[in-house]
């Protein structure tokens, strides 16, 4: 037991039946972390519950020469995905897998190379032909196929998408992602944990805070650091600033998509002044730097003059967005991604909240109070207009949340003294601004990073997309794909 962490190892053999009554204590799957400890493997399944926190993990040991586990995706949707990932980087077998295809994997990957075991030794040469991925092929009359990507015009980052059509009609999307894996996980293994922070800082570059925050939160607890509340505070009122300035952008580019090009505008003007207010207040415009394992410092506090301005600015464009009946006609009714399928697919943040499911890591695992300031904001119809809608009303109380911690008036630097070096591991969760991020470090007898295993929200979104798509058409997909807003890099691993 570490603090609300829970910790049993368990063989291979009880690990479906402890996990189904996990699942049904309702407890989610949040992690699945395969580790090569040399002469064995182990896999640790991270659940997580709450209000109250409550943290479990159960681990699993595997014989490195032929590592099986039963499957748990019979159980959990998100499981059957991790596993292939296990799959794909560890060679670890999920047992009774109905699909086990590549997820991380592409073709030219060189066959039985595993790149997270220890013996994976230097990057091989990729294979020159590899076999197409085998993307389910959609028959029938009038149906054909529109290939996008995965190369993209702009900045988007690499990822492919297959639509099978009737007319412009979507019968059914998939994506194939991890173009760009580039080994982040196995960036972390012997370096320091300073240095481990400039690699979690730059997971996703919009998420700065968020998988910087969950990492340090990681550490800490494994080196036993209790952050003081000044510091939680501080930490607090940058994770507001990092969704509010993320949810300005995502709500300029879904107008953008329907053509109503000055509401983007005036959106991006917004989000250049919380940019501006991020470096005052820390020195960096996507705030980096200020948070770091047992140490919090900024600059300065936003000033209350500040925060009504961005409240009054943020309150004209929204009513200005809401004035122009196209955007709403647009938005109303596209996409829908029911209540039951969100539960299923496991979806997490905005996505999930906007198709009324009740997650959010600042409820259920708090790190500091936010108060009777904080509402758990979620919306009924799972369409775009909802996941606008749930962008708004979450700016606003994300404003809210940062008034009341100003007025704390916290200390704008907060040191706790570090532990000394020993083998332990940590877990850090976070309510980022797309969703809940876990960050699971452990740490070896020296306190370097051994190992440290990401869960991005990201991962268990991406197929809500494509569940939302069915029965849409091809010119909304922009509109659409916006309205997630999903992260290439914080999948792509």
């Amino acid at each position: 037991m570490t603090g609300r962490r829970k910790t049993l190892e368990l063989p291979a053999s009880a690990l479906h039946a402890t996990a189904k009554q996990t699942l049904e204590s309702g407890y989610r799957l949040a992690l699945i972390a395969a580790h090569d400890d040399g002469e064995s493997l182990r896999v640790v399944y991270v659940f997580t519950s709450g209000p109250p926190d409550h943290r479990l993990e159960l681990t699993v040991r595997l014989n490195p020469n032929d590592p099986r586990v039963p499957t748990l995706s019979d159980l959990s949707f998100p499981a059957s995905r991790f596993e292939r990932q296990m799959h794909d980087t560890f060679g670890v077998i999920p047992e009774g897998h109905p699909f086990l295809r590549p997820l991380v994997r592409h073709s030219h990957w060189p066959e039985h190379w595993y790149p997270m075991r220890h013996d994976a030794g230097p990057t091989p040469a990729m294979a020159h032909e590899g076999v197409p991925y085998p993307f389910i092929e959609v028959r029938g009359t009038g149906v054909y196929e529109i290939p996008v990507g995965p190369v993209h015009a702009g900045l988007i980052e690499p990822g492919h998408f297959r639509f099978s059509v009737v007319g412009e009609t979507i019968l059914k999307m998939t994506a194939r992602l991890w173009f760009l894996h580039r080994g982040i996980e196995r960036m972390f293994q012997g370096v320091n944990i300073n240095e481990g922070l400039q690699i979690a800082e730059r997971i996703s570059g919009d998420t700065a805070v968020g998988h910087g925050l969950a990492y340090c939160m990681a550490v800490e607890e494994a080196q036993g650091i209790d952050v003081s509340h000044d510091a939680r505070v501080i930490r607090s009122i940058l994770l507001e600033l990092e969704r509010i300035y993320n949810h300005v952008g995502d709500i300029g580019a879904m107008c953008s998509d329907v053509g109503f090009g000055v509401a983007h505008a005036r959106a991006m003007v917004i989000r250049e002044q919380l940019l501006r207010l991020n470096e005052s207040v820390t020195g960096h415009r996507l705030l980096r730097g200020s948070i770091l394992p047992g140490l919090t410092s900024v600059r300065r506090l936003p000033t209350s003059a500040e925060l009504d301005n961005v409240a009054s600015e943020l309150s004209q464009l929204m009513e200005f967005i809401s004035s122009n009946s196209t955007v709403f006609d647009r938005f109303e009714g596209t996409a829908v991604l029911l209540a039951d399928d969100a539960e299923a697919i496991g979806t997490l943040g905005v996505v999930a909240r906007a198709s009324g499911q009740r997650v959010d890591a600042r409820h259920s695992q708090p790190f500091v109070s936010g108060g009777s300031a904080f509402r758990l904001i979620t919306q009924s119809q799972g369409d775009v207009l909802a996941r606008f809608t749930q962008r708004s009303d979450e700016m606003r109380n994300s404003l809210e949340l940062i008034r009341g911690h100003v007025g704390l008036s916290p200390r704008l630097e907060s040191s706790e003294a570090l532990s000394q070096p020993g083998s332990a591991s940590g877990l850090g969760i976070v309510e980022g601004w797309r969703g809940s991020i876990v960050h699971r470090v452990e740490l070896d007898v020296a306190g370097v990073v051994a190992r440290c295993c990401i869960a991005d929200p990201s991962f268990f979104n991406w197929p809500a997309l494509a569940t939302s798509l069915a029965d849409t058409i091809v010119p909304d997909f922009p509109l659409i794909n916006k309205s997630f807003n999903l992260s290439y890099a914080g999948n792509d691993l």
